[in-house]
């Protein structure tokens, strides 16, 4: 259902001209629907700020349900950032006073790029616990992703995240471990969804908090639920990542080398490729420190026109399954558990 272009943010354009169905927010007032104010908590880095921002609008917006999506983006000042994401965001983001001002019924906060394991060495350890500890009392359903994840765990349940010892990288499978639960309605019991990190919440310690896990895989537990079932849910991968997101991640962390704040040239993105995309990697990467090509030269075209994506028709069923269920308990008695509000014949139906 449509994404209300309530802003100027650059994204909602971006979307429209992608076929996404986005109105003005004159049409939407001639439209008796119920609408649903989203806060989207963007953490990411400078060069996937924008791309995270269409990510999330884009999964929204493709959502089944029926409701008019307002997406309010904001971050924390205690991010650093340079001139060019700072200005997008002092000209199109909210402050979090506004946010707390206005409300929300639901928030998803991304991810970021920290890659030491203890959280409290992150710059924006107070502000992101601030928002988090306001979310849990204020707000229907909150959505964490990969960092998000490791922060609520911390924050909420005491659960400090372990580092890995290499990144995690790659697009992984996963299967569905609870099939009762209506998160998962109408999702294929195994598919795929990318991870790129450093850090991890174990298998157990999601279960030493009470946290109930819905999909598993060789790269740990992936999208769980705190124990009423709707409050908090997790995502430990980034499930919102566009077809080539990884291979864009992978040509900045070459630039990275090239810069010498790597010490060592990146590996590629596991069972992402196929064998003849390597190849041109390969050959890429060859003639790159040759110094016959430059990052200028990287095929990022050639390459993205063969890239498959096998986690976005999941990840869509899954996040709209998730509106689905904050907009049945808005509409129900929030003091009754989520779960009485479901109707067992069909878990996307009330009672």
């Amino acid at each position: 259902m449509p994404l209300i272009a309530h802003s100027k943010l650059p994204s909602f354009a971006r979307l429209k001209s992608e076929g996404e169905v986005v109105l003005s927010k004159d049409r939407a007032n001639h439209q008796v629907i119920r609408e649903l104010h989203i806060g989207l908590l963007n953490l990411m880095p400078d060069a996937a700020l924008e791309a995270t921002e269409r990510q999330f609008f884009r999964l929204i917006g493709q959502s089944n349900q029926i409701a008019q999506f307002y997406l309010h983006p904001f971050t924390l000042p205690s991010v650093t950032r340079g001139d060019k994401a700072a200005k997008h965001i002092s000209e199109y983001y909210q402050s979090f006073d506004e946010i707390m001002s206005q409300g929300l019924d639901a928030l998803i906060i991304t991810g970021a790029h920290v890659e030491q394991a203890d959280l409290q060495k992150a710059p924006f350890y107070e502000d992101l616990k601030t928002v988090i500890d306001w979310s849990y009392a204020n707000v229907t359903s909150t959505l964490c992703s990969c960092l998000a994840t490791h922060a609520v765990m911390e924050f909420r349940y005491q659960q400090k995240r372990q580092a890995i010892g290499k990144k995690c990288w790659g697009v992984f499978k996963h299967q569905i471990t609870d099939r009762s639960h209506p998160l998962v309605s109408g999702v294929n019991t195994n598919f795929n969804v990318p991870h790129s990190r450093f850090n991890e919440i174990t298998k157990q310690q999601f279960s030493e908090a009470g946290i109930k896990i819905l999909v598993d895989s060789e790269v740990g537990a992936h999208l769980c639920v705190s124990e009423d079932l709707l409050r908090i849910v997790f995502f430990q991968g980034h499930p919102e990542y566009d077809t080539i997101s990884l291979l864009k991640e992978y040509k900045r962390e070459i630039m990275a080398y090239l810069s010498g704040s790597r010490a060592d040239y990146p590996m590629v993105p596991m069972h992402y490729l196929g064998e003849q995309n390597k190849a041109i990697l390969d050959e890429y990467q060859t003639k790159l420190l040759s110094g016959e090509l430059s990052i200028g030269d990287f095929p990022e075209s050639l390459i993205s026109q063969t890239l498959d994506n096998t986690w976005h028709d999941a990840t869509r069923q899954i996040i709209s399954n998730w509106i689905g269920c904050m907009y049945q308990t808005t509409h129900e008695d929030v003091n009754k558990p989520f779960m009485d509000n479901i109707d067992p014949s069909d878990p996307l139906k009330l009672r």
